[in-house]
């Protein structure tokens, strides 16, 4: 599912606990044995974190009152390390991290996470007739409305005792015929959900009515096909610690591609 905000995306990296004072040392003493990062570097980190600028021998003192905060990177986002280069810091137990940390985990930070992960069903919908229709005949859509229920992922952080839930609800399917020569059912060519239920199915008896949901194709696709695209939108919102009313977020959407064969309506005049 992506984004339908044009400019908006889960973030790419995000600050969070991540070490002990002993897993600290564990983690960056190796590296500066092998001195591959060079002599200054090495040098800066052990008065960082071993004489005292600002942390005493990895905050030893601290062990079990707080945690060394670090980046967690979004692999999917290959500039992701570049958001986020501030060092290990630490934060003692049921503090805030230091203000000037952009990005440091919050139940807002949590439900944008959780937004990525979210798994919608496919949207490849069903038509009638299927495959294979005729120009000038409306042709049927819709999809299984079973599938198409609310989708909730929740992410959390445990040792600060927050969370955050994000639900995407299903609201409207759009239909793009994958050509001018065409029109849609409704003409906007968005079918808006109703009670789960998007569009209806054909049965036998409706040949002559208007489908809520569908398409009409004006021309052959000739030796060809048509692409035609459905796409769910998904409305997304959140809630979490300290949140209980439901907050929004952007849009979602999820769409899928689906060949239809358009032929010409043979006649014979006697």
């Amino acid at each position: 599912m992506t984004s339908s905000a044009p400019n908006w995306t889960p973030p790419p990296c995000w600050y969070a606990p991540k070490y002990t004072p002993e897993q600290l040392q564990k983690q960056m003493e190796p590296i500066w044995e092998a001195g591959s990062t060079g002599g200054q570097w090495d040098s800066e980190q052990r008065n960082r974190y071993v004489n005292g600028e600002p942390y005493k021998d990895f905050n030893k003192d601290k062990t079990g009152k707080g945690y060394f905060w670090d980046s967690y990177v979004d692999e999917d986002y290959p500039d992701g390390w570049d958001k986020c280069q501030e060092p290990p810091f630490w934060v003692d137990e049921g503090d805030p991290p230091p203000a000037n940390i952009e990005n440091a985990v919050t139940p807002e930070i949590l439900a944008q996470l959780a937004y990525k992960e979210i798994q919608v069903p496919g949207t490849e919908v069903t038509l009638a007739p299927e495959g294979t229709t005729k120009v000038n005949l409306p042709t049927w859509a819709w999809l299984d409305g079973a599938d198409f229920k609310p989708v909730s992922v929740t992410a959390s952080v445990p040792v600060l005792d927050i969370q955050a839930t994000t639900t995407a609800v299903p609201v409207s399917l759009k239909i793009d015929p994958g050509t001018e020569d065409a029109e849609t059912y409704p003409a906007s060519g968005e079918c808006e959900i109703n009670n789960g239920r998007i569009g209806e199915p054909y049965a036998k008896g409706k040949a002559d009515e208007t489908p809520p949901c569908g398409v009409k194709y004006l021309r052959s696709s000739g030796d060809g096909s048509y692409p035609l695209t459905a796409t769910v939108t998904w409305e997304i919102s959140w809630v979490g610690t300290g949140v209980d009313e439901e907050q929004p977020l952007p849009n979602g959407e999820f769409g899928a591609e689906q060949d239809v064969i358009v032929q010409e309506i043979q006649a014979v005049n006697r």
